[in-house]
């Protein structure tokens, strides 16, 4: 009777300290390129609400993400079930090549984005932006438009992520030049603008001092002021303003779980994780981190570049080309 005993209060300990989903009835496998520290707190408050999902996520950039799904389409064996990250040409092309299924969330009126599918094939959960980081001990003067990057204060000193490894930095110079056309990119050139490896290194060198100021993502830049680097960040009257989409990938056997999720994650609760993390969300009834000058969903979807995204999606090669002959000339 005593080993009976001693074994029910073993098993009982083992099933108290088991993790969240240990015995869930449904499985989730989300793709994403958000930051760890992000799509883990999304994690953990999610399986909170939906204990009977046992939730497990891949986190990569935009382009290892489709390198995976296409080598998983490839094999014939899909692993993802929900597709999310920043790049979004990519989504009209899957959509296009139809392995997207279709979700239209209850949560979707809620939705404040730059991007919207009418037909509900994906949906944004989150408008990244991008401005003017600048290191405040050697930029005195902080820069007031686009154009001031043109300035002798900014010679040899501006960064931008290479955007055949960043698909935010690829998006961002998309509609830098369909707003301000080729030219802006020759005169960042001209006033000798470096490329960098990816949206975290030029910062990373903006808040060394290596650069005196560079494009920069929003929760990248906040991470590093709340840290307490000398960094300032401004953005100009018009904004990039880049849609993270998310989608449920045709198919999976794990449709009810991912539909949980995206209603989670364009919830008010889910909204509130994502402007916590020094990035906008896709809800007005959402407070952002204003302390460190984002503004506000509604503002920024008024002030944000226009792009077509369809055309860009054609154009991606030709537009990464010409950006790597400009920079890259002598």
């Amino acid at each position: 009777m005593k080993k009976i005993l001693g074994l029910l209060i073993a098993l009982s300990c083992i099933l108290s300290s088991a993790g969240p989903g240990l015995f869930a009835a449904e499985k989730l496998m989300v793709y994403t390129s958000m930051k760890e520290s992000l799509i883990g707190q999304i994690r953990d408050a999610f399986t909170k609400k939906h204990p009977e999902i046992a939730f497990d996520y891949y986190s990569a950039g935009a382009g290892k993400l489709m390198a995976k799904i296409a080598a998983e389409r490839q094999s014939g064996k899909m692993v993802v079930d929900v597709l999310w990250h920043s790049e979004v040409p990519d989504f009209y092309q899957l959509k296009k090549e139809g392995l997207l299924e279709k979700y239209i969330s209850p949560e979707a009126k809620n939705v404040r984005s730059t991007v919207k599918d009418p037909e509900g094939f994906f949906t944004a959960a989150r408008l990244g932006t991008l401005g003017i980081a600048y290191n405040t001990k050697k930029v005195t003067a902080p820069p007031r438009s686009w154009k001031d990057l043109f300035d002798a204060r900014f010679k040899g000193g501006f960064g931008i992520a290479n955007p055949a490894l960043s698909g935010t930095a690829f998006m961002s110079i998309a509609m830098i030049v369909n707003t301000m056309g080729w030219d802006y990119i020759q005169g960042l050139k001209a006033n000798g603008a470096r490329v960098g490896q990816g949206s975290g290194q030029v910062v990373d060198d903006t808040a060394s001092g290596d650069l005196k100021a560079s494009l920069g993502v929003d929760y990248i830049v906040v991470d590093k002021m709340e840290k307490g680097a000398t960094i300032g960040f401004f953005y100009p009257r018009e904004m990039l303003v880049i849609p993270s989409p998310v989608a449920i990938i045709k198919g999976t056997s794990n449709r009810g779980a991912a539909q949980k999720f995206i209603d989670f994650l364009l919830s008010k609760e889910g909204q509130t994780i994502i402007a916590a993390s020094g990035t906008l969300p896709i809800r007005s009834d959402v407070a952002v981190m204003k302390k460190y000058g984002l503004p506000s969903t509604d503002e920024a979807v008024r002030r944000a570049m226009k792009l077509d995204y369809l055309k860009t999606m054609e154009e991606k090669e030709a537009i990464i080309k010409k950006f790597d002959a400009i920079m890259r000339a002598k």
